[in-house]
């Protein structure tokens, strides 16, 4: 993923466990601080949202993006944005690696192109204040319900 944003945390939770909640996207708002609704549009066939509206308390203004999946369980989901009037362009994924001591390397990628005018330095920075509170979110809920 080229000129995006990357950052890891480990936790005491396995990866199919830290998989489970990271899936559970209708979830999110509970524990992903800026997540103001999600809407499951479609499923695939397990069952697992596959199509996904956001809408997100943005750094300048309320976002709405439409997410498509990718999962790989139980190390890997994956996204890309639907082109919207607030996004052209959004890629990402979680990667779960399992630790000898039974935890999880949880490591978070993000590229985001907004589809309104932002310089660089500033998506940056907006990546990366959505994914340290996502990353903590994620290792604090995991292993709340491991």
């Amino acid at each position: 993923m080229s000129e995006g944003v990357v950052q890891s945390i480990e936790t005491t939770a396995p990866p199919d466990a830290v998989f489970k909640v990271a899936a559970e996207v209708t979830a999110y708002p509970e524990w992903a601080s800026g997540i103001r609704e999600v809407e499951v549009l479609e499923e695939d066939e397990q069952g697992r949202p596959w199509r996904v509206r956001f809408v997100v308390d943005g750094v300048i203004r309320e976002i709405s993006y439409v997410l498509v999946y990718r999962f790989k369980p139980p190390n890997e989901i994956a996204w890309s944005a639907e082109p919207g009037k607030d996004i052209a362009e959004m890629e990402g994924r979680y990667e779960f690696h399992g630790l000898e001591d039974g935890g999880t390397e949880i490591v978070y990628a993000l590229r985001v192109t907004p589809a309104f005018p932002l310089p660089g330095f500033l998506r940056r920075q907006a990546e990366k204040l959505v994914m340290g509170p996502a990353l903590r979110g994620l290792k604090k809920r995991a292993e709340q319900e491991q």
